[in-house]
């Protein structure tokens, strides 16, 4: 694809496609949830004083005094908390505190697929995932307030809470403001919820009853073979508040997790049950689509622009997503539609 040549913005310009003022700290907790019998896993990152450390993330470093906006990340079906560290440690970079968990389907064993499981089986677990999303959504936020921080020495913003979510984790993500006031900023990547899901895809539904503005950002792929453009298109038509989205020119599904060549190629080279197989044929090679590190550009880019404009209430922020956000993605390599409602 041609490229333009761009000159390098002017020094403090407002710029989300590159790190940050901080380097990212990151810690590892155990959060227990003894309602439902669950210990869940959870990654925070943190920003913390500047270290020369390039992009690496630093294990337990000491965090950045004071008070910070926080975003919930909410992994894919059958992927992990660490399942995004492109964006998760992007959104620390520039000031927020990030959660992440492994939800109820990775570590309670109860929702772990028996041998010689039944379809009548297959769907009551599935239903059971379903049901444990939002509820592990809420766990998280109240347990990062509560007991997550404090040994940190830093604090949340009630104020400011966004959640980012991936596929099931992009259903979750929509799924939430329904039931958590406090989210007040989301933004979908490949959604689940579309009402004609394809064989094998969870059934998921989406009653968008909001009660109130939660302005949200689609960031899907155009050759998204698991979960099609057209469901895309109807999940934003029926989204209640303030919206944008843009389309990522020759991406598919796995294009907005970490490693995505390999995340894809695994995905289309393997043996699926016989309601999946429809994957291996229909998913293009990943020669033929956008690189990572363009989709990565992409995700972390317009991800912080959307929480810096309605969570940090950036004026710059808001003028870049309703300005000319796909030449200046164009200018960077990467080829993306701004879809318009």
């Amino acid at each position: 694809m041609a490229t333009h040549l761009r000159q390098p913005p002017p020094a403090n310009a407002y710029d989300p496609f590159a790190p940050g003022a901080f380097s990212v700290g990151v810690r590892t907790i155990e959060a227990q949830d003894s309602a439902r019998g669950r210990q869940f896993p959870c990654e925070i990152w943190y920003p913390a004083p500047k270290q020369d450390t390039g992009d690496a993330e630093l294990r337990d470093a000491t965090a950045l005094p004071g008070t910070h906006p926080l975003v919930v990340f909410s992994h894919a079906s059958g992927h992990h908390r660490r399942g995004a560290t492109f964006l998760c440690t992007h959104l620390s970079s520039h000031g927020y505190v990030v959660a992440a968990m492994n939800h109820s389907e990775v570590i309670a064993p109860e929702l772990a697929p028996p041998q010689d499981e039944t379809a009548q089986q297959r769907a009551a677990r599935g239903q059971a995932m379903i049901d444990s999303r939002v509820p592990d959504v809420r766990f998280l936020l109240d347990h990062v307030h509560s007991a997550g921080l404090p040994a940190l020495g830093i604090s949340v913003d009630p104020t400011r809470i966004g959640i980012v979510g991936h596929s099931f984790g992009g259903w979750t993500a929509l799924a939430v403001p329904g039931v958590e006031p406090a989210i007040c900023a989301v933004v979908a990547l490949a959604p689940g919820g579309a009402s004609h899901p394809k064989p094998g895809i969870l059934p998921l539904q989406l009653n968008f009853r909001w009660g109130r503005n939660v302005p949200t950002l689609y960031l899907v792929a155009e050759n998204d073979v698991a979960l099609p453009l057209a469901g895309m298109y109807e999940l934003f038509q029926r989204t209640p508040a303030t919206k944008q989205m843009f389309i990522l020119r020759r991406a598919d599904h796995c294009h907005f997790m970490d490693d995505p060549e390999r995340q894809h190629e695994a995905m289309r080279t393997t043996s699926w049950p016989e309601d999946l197989s429809w994957l291996s044929r229909e998913m293009r090679p990943i020669a033929e689509l956008c690189s990572g590190e363009q989709a990565h550009l992409f995700a972390r880019a317009l991800t912080l622009c959307h929480f810096d404009a309605v969570i940090g209430r950036s004026g710059e922020a808001r003028r870049l997503l309703d300005g000319h956000l796909e030449a200046e993605l164009a200018a960077r390599g990467v080829e993306a539609i701004a879809h318009k409602a």
